[in-house]
């Protein structure tokens, strides 16, 4: 068996708990971080991150892409730092990034924010009047005022990741990559895609797999073989 490599974070995008619970069963040591979504948590997302992380020992990252007002976010973001979980999305809007700091104070939780879902092209942006732009140029900016506002790290696909990088105020922060698809595999409902490899080579510090694994007959079999292409990227 390959060993877990926390670089992979696996996306329990299943109905439930009791689902979540059955697939990190099969996958086993292989995995040692996982992602909880929003469609989770009217399914028993909390309980299952807080199992996953208590009971398990498992790496925790809670996709709730928080946005609100100002205070709204602050004490949303404080009542979910008691969990003690290690990642926390919320939009990458500089005053939500604020708030979402403010309520993680004192506690490890790192505030990961959100530039441009990997979902989204062009033509998206475009129908939700988002200024003008190429696509990767606009991520990198979010990223940027999203970094100077106190984010310990953002979302952004492999394909703006290089760029990212390249700023100064990327230094010692985090990317995190989803969209990822191991070649071969379908894209979903992702348009902005990249095969594991290619995220950690253009500088992603993890990535982010879920259908490909959690849909797969074998799911133990496909965290395997994406572990393996992240084993070729470290040789490479």
């Amino acid at each position: 068996m390959i060993p877990a490599d926390d670089r992979l974070i696996v996306a329990l995008d299943v109905p439930n708990a009791v689902a979540g619970l059955e697939l990190a069963d099969r996958l086993g040591d292989r995995v040692s971080f996982y992602k909880i979504g929003l469609g989770m948590l009217t399914g028993g997302g909390l309980a299952l991150a807080s199992e996953l992380k208590h009971d398990r020992g498992k790496r925790i990252f809670l996709d709730m892409k928080l946005f609100d007002i100002g205070a709204t976010v602050e004490n949303a973001v404080r009542g979910l730092a008691q969990f003690d979980l290690d990642f926390l999305t919320v939009h990458g809007d500089p005053h939500v990034v604020r708030a979402a700091k403010e309520g993680a104070a004192g506690k490890e939780l790192k505030i990961l924010a959100v530039t441009i879902l990997t979902s989204l092209d062009r033509a998206d942006l475009d129908a939700a009047m988002i200024r003008s732009g190429a696509v990767s140029d606009i991520v990198t900016e979010r990223a940027e005022r999203a970094f100077l506002a106190g984010a310990d790290g953002v979302i952004a696909s492999a394909q703006e990741a290089a760029q990212i990088r390249a700023l100064p105020s990327a230094r010692g922060k985090l990317i995190v990559t989803p969209g990822i698809r191991p070649s071969g595999s379908a894209l979903g409902d992702q348009k902005r895609i990249a095969t594991p490899r290619d995220a950690i080579t253009a500088g992603a510090d993890h990535i982010v797999v879920g259908r490909p694994i959690w849909a797969a007959k074998d799911p133990a079999a496909a965290a395997e073989a994406v572990l393996r292409e992240l084993a070729q990227a470290e040789r490479a």
